[in-house]
């Protein structure tokens, strides 16, 4: 079975690989994508530790792992990817984030904003 992400390669080989290793992703959209990921298992721990300290809705997080639970997540669309790259300290990842809950199928459209620090990729926020 392909990774919830949207990639042809399994779980085990592509978002657990982030999952397991704090998210020391190479780009901003492997970090985005392994974020989606994250919310499809309900991973609350790496959704939190991979979203930047300044930004970071600690307090949020049962309800975010409860309602990630509450949805049945279908698919993720990478619309465009601005910098972000190994060499990149800040990115853009715009995407589309299906998923059906209450009877109707929905979709979070986010530009998010993403910086690198210390080596390490971090969720930011929406873009401004």
């Amino acid at each position: 079975m392909n990774c919830h992400c949207g990639t042809t390669k399994t779980y085990q080989d592509c978002c657990e690989v982030f999952h397991r290793n704090n998210g020391k992703t190479e780009t901003a959209e492997q970090l985005m994508r392994s974020r989606y990921s994250a919310f499809v298992i309900a991973d609350g721990d790496y959704l939190m530790a991979t979203h930047h300290s300044s930004t970071r809705p600690t307090k949020e997080k049962k309800a975010i792992v409860k309602w990630a639970k509450s949805v049945q997540w279908i698919r993720l669309e990478v619309l465009e990817t601005t910098k972000g790259t190994e060499n990149d300290t800040e990115g853009t990842v715009t995407f589309n984030a299906y998923f059906f809950e209450n009877g109707n199928v929905d979709v979070i459209h986010e530009k998010s904003a993403f910086v690198k620090e210390n080596e390490q990729w971090f969720y930011l926020g929406l873009s401004r």
